[in-house]
């Protein structure tokens, strides 16, 4: 099972991610991280990705193989991250039959309505109970 954690500018949400996913997802389970810029990937590796890329080549590749995609909500929005985000790579994640936990962070350009509106921390917490939840069920 491939978990493919992506995230953009300082890859603080990825980070954030791998780090609180790294050494609870099941051994047959890899944590990689794709970075749509280097100082993002570096963030994630540091954090505990056992292998990480950057940029949209390495996302259109990933999401190919990944059996669950995470990240900032950005990540399937064209132009996200402030530009980081292409429209070839939110369109790739989105297409992607792999699951997609995607954490809600409203930016400049666009709103998430209808959402309780909690801390990040809180998000980030949720996200990795539910990767987690996926990432057992699909271990047999």
């Amino acid at each position: 099972m491939l978990i493919v954690v992506i995230d953009g500018m300082g890859g603080g949400i990825g980070t954030q991610l791998v780090s609180q996913l790294s050494g609870q997802v099941p051994a047959s389970a890899e944590l990689a991280c794709i970075g749509a810029n280097a100082w993002a990937t570096q963030s994630m590796l540091k954090a505990g990705a056992s292998r990480g890329a950057t940029g949209e080549n390495a996302v259109r590749v990933a999401v190919r193989q990944a059996d669950i995609v995470a990240g900032p909500i950005g990540i399937i929005i064209p132009n996200a991250l402030m530009g980081e985000i292409t429209p070839a790579m939110a369109e790739t994640i989105a297409a992607s039959p792999a699951r997609k936990i995607l954490i809600p962070v409203s930016q400049g350009h666009f709103e998430i309505v209808g959402m309780e509106n909690r801390p990040l921390v809180g998000n980030i917490r949720e996200a990795v109970a539910r990767i987690l939840e996926i990432a057992a069920g699909m271990k047999g």
